[in-house]
């Protein structure tokens, strides 16, 4: 019966994981965002969604995951709901003017 130990240092880190961490393919960026892989279709040919790039020989659609957080960040900057200083209660009232005065 051999032990295996639970940890093994590497003295050289995985490429691949280091670009995958960075890089996000659609399938990958649509679970990061909770959506799925069809509306990141759509919002990039709408020209809508987070900034997204063709990468490779085959020209794969991926995203940066420094991108999409910014993104989210921005969206809920743009919310009257998660901004206080875009939401139109706490604007002061304004008053009709009357067309006849």
């Amino acid at each position: 019966m051999s032990i295996r130990s639970p940890f093994v240092p590497s003295a050289v880190p995985d490429p691949a994981s280091a670009v995958g961490g960075c890089f996000l393919n659609v399938r990958d960026a649509a679970a990061y965002l909770g959506i799925s892989p069809h509306t990141l279709y759509v919002w990039r040919h709408r020209r809508q969604g987070p900034p997204s790039f063709r990468m490779g020989p085959r020209g794969r659609v991926m995203y940066r995951r420094t991108a999409l957080e910014a993104w989210i960040h921005e969206q809920e900057r743009a919310d009257s709901r998660s901004n206080p200083a875009l939401n139109p209660l706490s604007a002061p009232p304004q008053r009709r003017r009357n067309p006849a005065a």
